[in-house]
């Protein structure tokens, strides 16, 4: 592939994959890249809120998804010991009516597959798996990504490169940033199981949101509705690396003991026969995301910890963005890249901080947890939705009809 308004792109993970398609849009060529030999169909369930399906929609992917995804009609809060509601938030079509645009859940899967589609389907994107990369070198023409695979040396060559290879990117480490992830003191579980599986409440489409003391349960309806995806967090000081480690439907129920959550949430948790967990981790927000003709993107740049449920979406924003700030500068893209961070830092630094509260939120117990509940109810669905709006009212280049709407 000719290096001439070619982009090299790191990692092939959503950000990677919505970037490719963005950019390639745009008109440039993309070399995509990735470590593993196949993207294989593993994660969890995903909730694309308004400010990620926007972008989707506008590329091109929307009636393709609209197959595969279930579109919640409200996130019911939860209290664990009781299994009562504490509040329900309207989504369905109070969201995309406010929003102009729905809410979402799928499987990363299916999204992956939407988006690999699209890439497969582009001729101005080229994918390469199974390579690894080894160095990143600017010089006056461009960039040089180099690596390593199967065939032997990889030499891609672009006017840019990005790095969207998630939480241990080699490319931030190749910039500069030799700091590494820090553990959070908590893993997370997850299981996806056939809906007949499980009891026909937890079939409704909601996003279901139980909170209990040092741990809380996320589960709702993917794939149509023909599955329902569980991820069950807990504070934890397992270490390993990775989100693919099997572990036993025993070790995810002794965490979340019969004392203190209701019987159904527990009937849910033993349902799964095993589990896929990972320990989360987080990092410090960087100032300098990337310099000269490189830049970071997703994960790479702002892992979120998932309890704004925005990793997904952040990543999407990002390249959307990117690919709006590309197509201004086109022959000039350090420039380009500078502008397409100072529009992302502080936004991507606010939902990092907003994730990390929020995970100090939900796991409140005593006095703090009964407060919490107490002021949920009080601000009650519609209120709650609100809080939200700098989210998921979000349009790349900040198009004005967004305060119109919302007035109402």
């Amino acid at each position: 592939m000719a290096s001439s308004r070619t982009i090299v792109i790191v990692g092939a993970g959503i950000g990677g994959l919505t970037a490719a398609v963005a950019l390639a849009r745009k008109g440039f060529r993309i070399s995509l890249i990735d470590q593993a030999e196949r993207l294989e169909e593993t994660g969890a369930g995903i909730q694309l809120t308004p400010n990620a399906t926007r972008i989707l929609i506008e590329l091109g992917l929307g009636q393709r998804l609209k197959q595969l995804v279930v579109v919640p009609t409200a996130l019911r809060i939860i209290r664990a010991r009781s299994g009562e509601d504490i509040v329900r938030v309207p989504l369905g079509h109070s969201a995309e009516v406010r929003y102009g645009t729905p809410y979402w859940v799928v499987h990363r899967a299916d999204l992956q597959a939407t988006l690999l589609d699209a890439v497969a389907g582009h001729p101005d994107i080229a994918l390469s798996l199974g390579t690894r990369i080894v160095d990143c070198t600017a010089h006056p023409n461009g960039v040089t990504v180099a690596g390593l695979n199967a065939r032997g040396n990889f030499d891609g060559r672009g006017i840019a490169v990005v790095g969207a290879d998630g939480l241990w990117s080699t490319v931030r480490e190749r910039l500069g940033d030799k700091n590494k992830p820090r553990l959070a003191g908590r893993t997370a579980w997850r299981a996806v199981v056939p809906s007949d599986a499980v009891a026909p409440e937890w079939r409704e489409p909601f996003v279901n949101l139980w909170l209990g003391r040092r741990g809380h349960l996320v589960h709702y309806p993917v794939r149509g509705g023909r599955a329902i995806n569980i991820v069950a967090i807990a504070d934890d000081d397992w270490s390993a690396p990775g989100w693919s480690a099997p572990d036993e439907r025993e070790e995810v129920l002794r965490r979340f003991g019969e004392r203190a959550w209701a019987a159904p949430a527990r009937e849910l948790l033993a349902t799964p026969e095993r589990w896929l967990k990972w320990a989360l981790a987080d990092r410090t927000p960087i100032r300098q995301w990337g310099r000269g003709p490189a830049t970071l993107l997703g994960d790479a740049a702002h892992p979120m910890l998932p309890f704004l449920a925005q990793g997904a979406a952040m990543a999407i924003e990002d390249a959307a963005v990117l690919a709006d700030c590309m197509a201004k500068r086109p022959g000039d893209p350090a420039t380009a890249m500078r502008a397409y961070e100072r529009q992302r830092r502080r936004r991507t630094r606010a939902a990092q901080c907003q994730s990390r509260a929020n995970g100090r939120v939900y796991q409140y117990g005593g006095p703090a947890e009964f407060v919490r509940n107490l002021a949920l109810a009080a601000l009650g669905g519609k209120r709650l939705l609100r809080r939200y709006d700098w989210i998921y009212a979000f349009m790349v280049g900040g198009r004005p009809d967004t305060k119109r709407r919302l007035a109402g």
